[in-house]
């Protein structure tokens, strides 16, 4: 039986920019090792898998090279599609994670995710890690997935060039870069690296604004950003932090749908 996939832009509402994320519809999980060769066939920086329950979605994420404990632009284009197709009629969409349970949430045009805070602690920059960046730091943290820079300006970030295969070495999922925004429609505006991971730069990255707005909650004051991530293709991501939880805000696309034929990992 062919298996529905579709090919979503999320965190835009223009084709062909924002972080782009296959969607597949499983009737019933799969061995992982098909998972991953449908993944590494999409090449995207994730394919997000969904199987229905009785009142929820069990929702999986992987890069072209491994599955992820965590990822916003993929559970966005997922809950984008659930709607647009009609396999949910409510206002909200459960999924059942290796972070738990998320929601997204209808929010006026946008759709809202409700996400865990990952906070960063202040920590030493590790061996290679300015020197790959090409920068200095205003500030190091680290936290549960990835290492945050801060850097002078969005000259700087933007300017970045890294030597990613040093970057590749380090212990982390990946590094989120960040300063204050020069356009006063953004409150600060981001990097994110991870080719350990397969992915040299992620487009827009929803999972590392659960950092960066417990981050610039402390410097700024304040509990409700529109960021900018500065990719290629770029991104806008609305954030809120309310106690533990970060809801990210964004629009998605669907560029295109076909369907999976193969049922099997061939050997």
């Amino acid at each position: 039986m062919p298996i529905p996939l579709f090919h979503v832009d999320a965190f835009t509402d223009q084709p062909f920019a924002g972080n782009p994320a296959a969607v597949c519809l499983l009737p019933a999980w799969k061995e992982d090792r098909w998972l991953q060769a449908i993944a590494g066939e999409m090449n995207l920086s994730e394919t997000a898998f969904l199987v229905r329950k009785a009142d929820h979605f069990e929702l999986r994420w992987f890069t072209p090279t491994i599955e992820v404990d965590l990822c916003g632009h993929a559970t966005l284009a997922s809950a984008h599609i659930l709607w647009q197709q009609g396999q949910v009629s409510g206002e909200e969409i459960r999924f059942s994670t290796r972070s738990g349970i998320l929601r997204a949430m209808r929010h006026g045009d946008d759709i809202e995710l409700d996400f865990p805070i990952k906070p960063e602690d202040s920590a030493q920059a590790p061996p290679g890690l300015l020197e790959a960046l090409g920068v200095s730091a205003k500030y190091v943290g680290r936290n549960q997935f990835d290492y945050l820079v801060e850097v002078d300006s969005e000259a700087t970030l933007r300017a970045i060039a890294p030597n990613f295969k040093s970057l590749a070495d380090l212990p982390v999922r990946g590094i989120i870069v960040t300063s204050r925004a020069v356009d006063s429609r953004f409150d600060f505006v981001s990097r994110f690296f991870a080719p350990g991971a397969g992915i040299d730069e992620d487009p827009v990255t929803g999972s590392a604004h659960c950092c960066l707005a417990y981050f610039w909650r402390k410097r700024l004051n304040k509990t409700e950003f529109v960021a900018f991530q500065a990719s290629a293709r770029g991104g806008v991501v609305k954030a809120r932090v309310a106690n533990d939880r970060v809801f990210l805000g964004g629009k998605a696309i669907t560029i295109a749908r076909g369907e999976v034929l193969l049922e099997s990992s061939v050997s």
